[in-house]
């Protein structure tokens, strides 16, 4: 609901803050007051196109300031809360017109493109009038208000149909991806299949790499290890190569040795402790003779062997040159691409089976369609006629109405039909769309038509605003346009500018516009009435004059709807 707006500077509306509660609100007038500002005001704080000649004369910009109190899971409440704004005590919007033209919006406290106003606008307020911004420009909007005044039924139908629709496009987008991707796909399996047919032909094994690099520089280098352990030997042992050792080398050394402490060593236990020491590295020389002597007679002088093992190493090269940094890794790539091959392999049978998935799909799709489309045909004739009735109380009797569903030629996210609301508003006249079949003020009677039709069914705004909805009626017809508007407001907030009493009389808060001149500057101003000023107000409208029989016409007509002169 809108709680208040503030307007400053904005045509000759110097400054004025207008508070608006439930129910029916009407703002009246004279001619030339400024009521139009008020809908123009709201207009810009819905989105509305900004324009210098907006600013009042003497001033450097335009003020429009609007409170909303909407809950905190309302689509305005979302969508601002998105834009960085707060609405945990109102909704507060302003829009800010330089006399330059420029303009700016706030939201929720922060600054946002004025783009985000007419978004939240069409969350908020539903505006009707000559030159408005109606809810059913766009043709889609017919389609959604016919869906909404289906009721359980259709959207039942309605439903089942985005369910199928979603399935379908799911499965269908799969299958051309995965179609699309069919060469990429034959030329990664070709890669694949040819990486591991080289791993199946040469079998590495885990560390092998690394195992005959070992191998390599032993073979490379035999006769030299061969000799130098020899020697090592032969200088532990005594033996030949030893070149200038005495005959029994290390070990008849350390025998002489153990020999000369033997003979002493009972004497002082230090020196036995000695002894001890040196039978151990006796023992731990001759266990070291013995290895290399083995090593000696297991050094492999074969150079067909070593020709083996580097072209080996050559092999397993190649392998890490394409597959990666060691032979472990080569082997991990030969796992993952084993795999791979399997996905690769079943995508095939994936697009067989997504294929006969979608042209199920499309079977269903086109059934749940029709089903829809016949629901919302059934729908249609219904709204047609509560439209209708609606207008035979709005001076427009003659008027027929029309909720047209036709093919789209396609299936859509929302079904298969096109569905357009006309209007034929003489005897005889074809019915068009009622953007373009009404004019003026039939214009917003139509509209009030609708939403008086439709708004227990759809849940619409909270708010719908009427710009001159009366132009063009008067007497028991403008009775009926003020009970259809208060009708309306049972459901909404409904805030009408009028120039007739009669429909002035329904509402349940008066505001006045009024300007003054003192010779110099025009202003208005907007004021609440009650009691006996809204009495005079409404004798003013009927009469043009404050007479005692347009006060006495005026109280009748309140006593007439139940209003009471203290309304």
């Amino acid at each position: 609901m809108l709680q208040e707006i503030r307007i400053q500077d904005l045509g000759i509306i110097d400054e004025s803050l207008i508070e608006f509660g439930p129910g029916l609100t009407v703002l009246t007038g004279e001619t030339g007051a400024g009521k139009t500002m008020v809908v123009t005001s709201l207009g810009l704080l819905l989105g509305a196109r900004s324009d210098s000649g907006l600013v009042r004369e003497g001033a450097e910009r335009a003020v429009v300031e609007g409170v909303f109190d909407v809950a905190s899971d309302h689509p305005a409440t979302v969508r601002a809360t998105e834009a960085g704004g707060e609405a945990d005590d109102g909704l507060v919007l302003v829009r800010t017109v330089n006399s330059e033209g420029r303009s700016r919006a706030h939201v929720g406290g922060r600054s946002a493109p004025v783009g985000v106003l007419g978004e939240l606008g069409e969350h908020l307020v539903a505006v009707h009038g000559q030159a408005d911004q109606w809810r059913l420009r766009r043709p889609e909007e017919h389609r959604e208000l016919l869906d909404a005044f289906g009721g359980e039924d259709l959207a039942r139908e309605r439903t089942a149909y985005d369910a199928v629709f979603a399935a379908h496009a799911e499965a269908h987008a799969e299958l051309e991806t995965l179609r699309a991707a069919g060469r990429e796909r034959a030329q990664e399996l070709d890669l694949l299949h040819r990486g591991l047919e080289r791993l199946e032909s040469v079998e590495p094994q885990p560390g092998e790499d690394e195992s005959l690099r070992v191998e390599d520089e032993r073979l490379a280098h035999a006769e030299e290890l061969r000799r130098g352990s020899s020697e090592a030997h032969d200088l532990l042992t005594g033996g030949d190569e030893a070149d200038g050792a005495a005959d029994d080398g290390a070990l008849g050394t350390l025998g002489r040795a153990r020999a000369a402490l033997a003979q002493v060593s009972a004497n002082d236990p230090a020196l036995a402790q000695l002894e001890g020491r040196l039978t151990e590295v006796s023992h731990l020389i001759t266990d070291l003779a013995g290895d290399l002597s083995g090593y000696v007679a297991d050094i492999d002088l074969d150079p067909g062997r070593l020709e083996w093992v580097q072209e080996r190493r050559a092999t397993l090269t190649e392998l890490t040159r394409s597959y990666g940094d060691t032979v472990d890794d080569v082997i991990a790539w030969g796992e993952r691409a084993a795999r791979r091959v399997l996905e690769l392999e079943g995508d095939d049978d994936r697009i067989d089976e997504l294929a006969h998935r979608v042209a199920e799909l499309e079977v269903q799709r086109t059934n749940a369609a029709e089903a829809l489309s016949a629901a919302r045909r059934d729908v249609a004739e219904a709204l047609g006629r509560r439209i209708g009735n609606e207008l035979s109380h709005l001076a427009m009797g003659s008027a027929r109405v029309t909720v047209s569903v036709s093919p789209s030629g396609r299936l859509g996210p929302h079904g298969a039909d096109e569905v357009e609301i006309g209007l034929a508003a003489n005897v005889g006249s074809t019915p068009r769309s009622v953007s373009k079949a009404a004019s003026g003020g039939e214009l917003s009677r139509v509209m009030l038509a609708i939403e008086v039709a439709t708004a227990e069914a759809t849940g619409s705004v909270p708010t719908f605003v009427f710009d001159e909805v009366d132009a063009g009626v008067g007497g028991r017809a403008a009775l009926d346009v003020g009970a259809r508007l208060a009708a309306l407001a049972r459901s909404a907030q409904v805030i009408v500018v009028t120039h007739l009493a009669q429909v002035a009389a329904h509402a349940d808060h008066h505001l006045v516009v009024s300007k003054a001149d003192d010779g110099q500057v025009t202003r208005s101003g907007v004021r609440r009435v009650t009691g006996e000023e809204r009495v005079t107000e409404l004798a003013r409208m009927l009469a043009g004059t404050v007479s005692a029989a347009a006060l006495d016409h005026a109280r009748d007509l309140l006593a007439d709807l139940g209003q009471g002169v203290d309304a």
